[in-house]
């Protein structure tokens, strides 16, 4: 008696394709509406002359806007400051990071209780941040009165209004918030350092230096260079901190190219130029990112 096996049934390979785009339709429109096209609009908005108070100029500038931008004093300015701010910022927020970090991954009594208060202010909003430091800042009642009583500058100055304080303490005042990420990162991979790496590189004698090169970094390494991205960017587009500290002064000293974007856009009412700012703020973002991956990348393969 013979038996017959049921053979299973075949789909057509286009039919489970395009069921396949069928799926992902939503999520490539959502992208196109919501990522593409406003970028695609800021472009476009950079080639026009728009600008709410002089409405009888709008129209098509070409590289107007752009040769403008060339010309523009204050942007350079805000340009070098940007770089000043962001290499300064993400510099010490990666070393007392990573140092919170080596210290909060040892055993000892209220480990527990001390993580969490260093992670505490990662958890504040960015505008009570700014209240806080503000409020440390008060010039009769904050840091600076206490520094004029032990006999360190004067009464009354205000840290946030010398232009020989106000650079140090908006970077304090970031600092506070900014540690705290490369600290979190940075202790999750730690966890997962096994222990018996630095028992056998202490049989070998290898010092706490030795040990950190050979057995530590390898092993956070690619954390950190997430995390250093990570925060290069988000300090790049720092404006909350900036503008409700010192919204760009004294004398425009602390403007960065995104918060002279804001300044020209909202307060002037400059679209035009302020699209060509964001365009060319974004290009050179984009283009440090991959510079920094693509050296990251090299390094990687060198070290393995």
């Amino acid at each position: 008696m013979s038996s017959t096996t049921a053979e299973p049934v075949r789909r057509p390979t286009g039919s489970r394709t395009g069921h396949a785009y069928l799926l992902i339709a939503p999520a490539v429109v959502l992208v196109l509406v919501f990522l593409l096209y406003p970028v695609l609009s800021v472009f476009w908005e950079s080639l026009r002359h728009h600008n709410l108070t002089r409405p009888l100029d709008d129209g098509f500038a070409g590289l107007d806007n752009y040769r403008a931008m060339l010309a523009d004093e204050q942007f350079w300015r805000s340009l070098r400051f940007t770089g000043q701010w962001v290499f300064v910022e993400v510099a010490l927020q990666f070393v007392l990071g990573l140092a919170l970090a080596l210290v909060l991954n040892r055993t000892f009594v209220g480990r527990g209780l001390a993580r969490a208060l260093a992670f505490s202010p990662w958890a504040v909003s960015g505008i009570l941040t700014t209240t806080i430091w503000i409020l440390l800042y008060n010039p009769t009642t904050g840091i600076g009165h206490y520094l004029a009583s032990m006999g360190i500058g004067e009464y009354g100055t205000s840290l946030l209004s010398d232009p020989d304080t106000t650079f140090w303490a908006l970077i304090l005042a970031e600092l506070w918030k900014g540690i705290p990420f490369f600290a979190i990162l940075i202790l999750a991979d730690l966890q997962s350092v096994p222990l018996e790496l630095y028992e056998a590189a202490g049989v070998d004698g290898a010092g706490p230096l030795r040990r950190f090169s050979a057995v530590t970094w390898p092993h956070i390494r690619r954390a950190v260079v997430i995390a250093t991205l990570l925060r290069a960017v988000w300090e790049f587009n720092n404006v909350d901190l900036l503008y409700t500290m010192t919204a760009g002064g004294p004398a425009g000293s602390t403007t960065t190219l995104p918060l002279y974007v804001a300044q020209t856009a909202i307060h002037d009412q400059d679209f035009g130029y302020g699209s060509a700012l964001t365009v060319t703020a974004f290009l050179l973002l984009t283009f440090a990112s991959l510079v920094y991956l693509r050296i990251s990348s090299g390094d990687s393969k060198e070290g393995k």
